[in-house]
């Protein structure tokens, strides 16, 4: 996992760091990576030499950051132009170090750009851009370059106006986000939260991390960790010779109802495409799921299902009495359970939740914002991360707070934020299949974070895989699986 760092935690590292360093040696390592990345996404653009190249820079080390990588670049050929945004404040050795390499300085942008460097503010930024440097931001992407091809926009360290220790962007009255929207951002030393999660991950675009040995001196617990595939791949239950159905695991199902019939499809879908070697089914829509899913073994009710090593309970269960009767006897079960949907409306409505604190065995819940907020009483807010931690302590569960960039926020205090999510898993039904997904590794003896984490991942990546072939339904995702799982080993 790729682990991610607040604000106070790089300070604190950069400090450490600069003083076994010569004056300046840090910010000048940040530049040079800085620069060899935008030579780069030039060269891809027709060249480094003759590309043109605006660098906005604000009054601090980013601004300087921003300012000594121009610099590089103009010794190399390219055209830099510095746009100041406090011109009396800016920083003076980068400055200088641009125009010694022939770099100039202009009150506006010039009419033809290749490449916008945004240095604007950093990670010591808050509340969002001020009306003259947001203006300037919505305007990047007015610019254009070569060709006519709109200009590649690289923020430095973390695109400006974002809150860095938790992703939100602050909007304006219009609803236009207060905050650069990048192309790529090129992160010093340590990932961000706002790179990674919350509304400001989406304008942070394709992330890349510039080593600066910041390394050794980053202390402390990480804000949260990234998920990445060689995590799911190690975690994934190896087979064996003597491996049959049930030492796999097996996983319990109980959703769906004569009303949703689907939900039920849907979740033993995602359960049998997980690890486990036998999936039972209990609840009334039985002759669905045994039609679709001929190898499930179903029966009506929870108490005649039989043993199984995890459960998962609520997607279409509705919320009547014989739904909480049928939540009550899962929850009665001395195994870990994966509570969706309904389940989640039963917990508040049926006042249940008392049950969980008590619980041994472990919990993980799945809610969107809306549940999420008929949990907690109120939505998840500005700090996603914290949300999930609020929720996840006061539960005793490990929490799955479904999003764009899903996190995942344990009793302890750790959190795990997802980076495959996308929006076409915003439709019906694709919750079904990840709840089942979920319950299936819980059975197979991931622990829960684990469990919630690869379900995460490889339900973005089967979002992924199923847009491929146009608009996404539910079943598609459950049928991408397969392929995404195959590639897993």
């Amino acid at each position: 996992m790729r682990q991610v760092w607040r604000v106070a935690d790089v300070r604190a590292a950069e400090a450490g760091l600069m003083a076994t360093l010569p004056p300046g040696a840090l910010m000048q390592r940040a530049a040079a990576g800085l620069a060899r990345r935008c030579a780069l996404l030039l060269a891809d653009r027709g060249g480094v030499y003759g590309a043109r190249v605006l660098v906005l820079a604000g009054s601090g080390d980013n601004g300087g950051d921003a300012l000594f990588a121009g610099a590089h670049l103009a010794r190399r050929g390219v055209a830099v132009t510095a746009l100041l945004l406090t011109p009396g404040r800016a920083h003076a050795e980068g400055l200088a170090a641009l125009r010694a390499a022939g770099g100039r300085v202009a009150d506006r942008p010039p009419a033809v750009v290749d490449l916008v460097l945004d240095g604007i503010v950093g990670i010591g930024g808050t509340g969002g851009l001020r009306e003259t440097a947001e203006q300037l931001a919505a305007s990047l992407t007015g610019q254009r370059g070569r060709g006519g091809t709109r200009a590649t926009v690289v923020a430095v360290d973390v695109p400006s106006g974002v809150a860095v220790d938790t992703g939100h962007v602050p909007l304006t009255d219009v609803g236009r986000p207060r905050a650069v929207r990048a192309d790529v951002t090129v992160a010093f030393g340590a990932l961000k939260p706002a790179l990674v999660v919350g509304p400001a991950a989406e304008l942070a675009g394709e992330v890349e991390l510039v080593g600066i040995g910041l390394t050794p001196w980053l202390r402390g617990t990480p804000a949260l960790q990234v998920i990445e595939q060689t995590d799911v791949a190690d975690w994934w239950p190896a087979l064996g010779a003597s491996s049959e159905k049930y030492t796999r695991g097996v996983v319990g199902v109980a959703t769906g109802s004569a009303t949703y019939p689907g939900a039920a499809v849907l979740s033993v879908a995602g359960a049998l495409a997980g690890p486990t070697g036998l999936v039972r089914y209990a609840g009334s829509a039985e002759g669905e799921v045994l039609h679709q899913h001929p190898s499930v073994i179903a029966t009506g009710r929870v108490a005649d299902a039989g043993r199984v090593q995890a459960w998962v309970c609520g997607s279409g269960l509705g919320t009547g009495a014989d739904s909480a009767a049928e939540l009550r006897a899962v929850l009665a079960a001395p195994v870990p359970v994966v509570l969706d949907a309904d389940a989640l409306t039963l917990l508040v409505d049926g006042k249940l939740a008392d049950r969980l604190r008590g619980r041994d065995a472990p919990i993980v819940v799945t809610p969107h914002d809306r549940e999420y907020a008929r949990l907690c009483g109120e939505m998840p807010g500005d700090d996603r991360v914290a949300a999930a931690l609020r929720l996840a302590a006061w539960m005793n569960a490990v929490v799955l707070l479904k999003g764009d960039r899903t996190v995942i926020g344990t009793p302890d205090g750790r959190a795990y934020v997802n980076p495959t999510g996308t929006p076409v898993l915003a439709t019906g039904g694709t919750g079904d299949v990840l709840a089942g997904l979920l319950g299936s590794l819980l059975a197979a003896g991931l622990a829960p974070e684990r469990a919630a984490a690869a379900a995460a991942y490889l339900h973005g990546l089967a979002g992924r895989e199923a847009a491929r072939g146009g608009p996404v339904t539910a079943p598609d995702v459950a049928a991408a699986l397969r392929p995404v799982l195959a590639r897993l080993g």
